[in-house]
């Protein structure tokens, strides 16, 4: 029994043998599958260079570029007008903004004329005896001496002895001593000087104003100036009066402004530039956020590509008898987006869009597009 399982065991292996060699060699008689090469559809551009405008890409608020913020030089009860002292209300060049009550310093600058006026006079009869020859100017100055307007200036001492007179009696003391307190008179009242409008009020008719407090800001609402901080490296592509700009937010409104300044120094801690955009507009109000473009300047003989076409080994894909291949290039601005390039012949066929796991020897074929019938 045992001889003859063994037996019938061997004849299986036997079989199973055979057919597995005759399975080897049809196996080694089939072709191998042929591997269709794979060719990428990749969107090219035929480079031609061309002058490119360098536009630098900034944005900041307006500020009024005639702008005071208002002060009270002296005390006293802010006095009612036809005008009230409220945020938004325009004036016009010479229109009083703010009268404070000077009814008593005004006296006290009454007093201190009359006492000139007096003093003049006091000296008319020595001026009659000693000095006739400067009497009549010294008369024709009291005549037109008047307590209601501002004290004129004295007259012109020709002589070193009508000098010594005029001075000895005080009467240059005293003068100064008036137009002091004259000029801190006309303190109590404070003009509009510029035509504008009334951005803030800090004080209402009625109340006491301090000396050194502040009173409010008054601006120019036709001219505003944007400042906007560039990179150190753009300083010396800025030129003054160079064409703006600029667009708010939302992209629906343009405006059009210059260069006005640009500063000379740095920021140390930024590394930054400043620079001042005057931009003019009835639209315009202060502190509106807006975007500007700066015309830096303009490089011949260039492209603009994406900036995701551009290799870290400043180099770019080209196509050449439909296979990638890298070229050098020459960068001389780069912008968030974009960045210009020098140094590329016209001619070449360079990559449109980046095209993932490109290396160099790929086989492209350029996208042409379908004509319609």
């Amino acid at each position: 029994m045992r001889k003859t399982i063994l037996s019938v065991i061997g004849i299986l292996l036997m079989v199973f043998s055979f057919l597995f060699a005759k399975n080897l060699i049809a196996n080694k008689n089939k072709p191998k599958p042929f591997r269709e090469k794979v060719v990428k559809t990749v969107f090219t551009d035929t480079v031609t260079n061309k002058t490119v405008k360098i536009v630098i890409p900034a944005s900041g608020s307006l500020v009024a570029k005639q702008r005071v913020e208002l002060y009270a030089e002296v005390q006293g009860v802010f006095r009612f007008s036809n005008v009230l002292f409220r945020p938004g209300q325009t004036y016009k060049k010479g229109q009083v903004l703010i009268q404070i009550d000077n009814t008593e310093y005004r006296a006290s600058v009454q007093a201190a004329k009359s006492n000139l006026y007096n003093a003049i006079t006091g000296i008319m009869p020595d001026l009659r005896l000693d000095f006739p020859e400067v009497y009549q100017k010294w008369q024709t100055y009291i005549n037109k001496f008047d307590l209601d307007k501002t004290t004129p200036e004295l007259p012109k001492m020709t002589s070193e002895k009508e000098n010594y007179f005029i001075n000895g009696r005080g009467i240059v003391s005293s003068y100064y001593n008036v137009k002091n307190l004259e000029k801190r008179l006309s303190k109590y009242t404070i003009s509009a000087p510029f035509s504008g409008i009334l951005t803030e009020a800090l004080v209402t008719e009625g109340s006491l104003i301090r000396n050194g407090q502040k009173l409010g800001e008054f601006i120019n609402p036709s001219v505003y100036e944007m400042e906007v901080a560039l990179a150190s490296s753009y300083a010396d592509l800025l030129k003054v009066d160079e064409t703006v700009v600029l667009n708010s937010l939302d992209k629906t409104t343009t405006y059009n402004g210059i260069v006005s300044r640009v500063n000379g120094s740095v920021d140390p801690t930024t590394q930054t530039i400043t620079v001042y955009i005057e931009v003019k507009d009835p639209s315009l109000k202060e502190g509106l956020f807006l975007e500007a473009n700066v015309n830096a300047k303009e490089e011949d003989d260039a492209i603009e590509i994406d900036r995701n076409l551009f290799l870290e080994t400043n180099e770019i894909y080209v196509v050449r008898d439909s296979v990638l291949d890298v070229m050098e290039a020459k960068p001389v601005y780069f912008s968030d987006s974009k960045v210009v390039l020098k140094n590329v012949p016209n001619g070449t066929v360079i990559l449109k869009k980046p095209v993932p796991g490109a290396y160099v020897g790929m086989l492209v074929k350029p996208f042409e597009k379908k004509s319609k019938s």
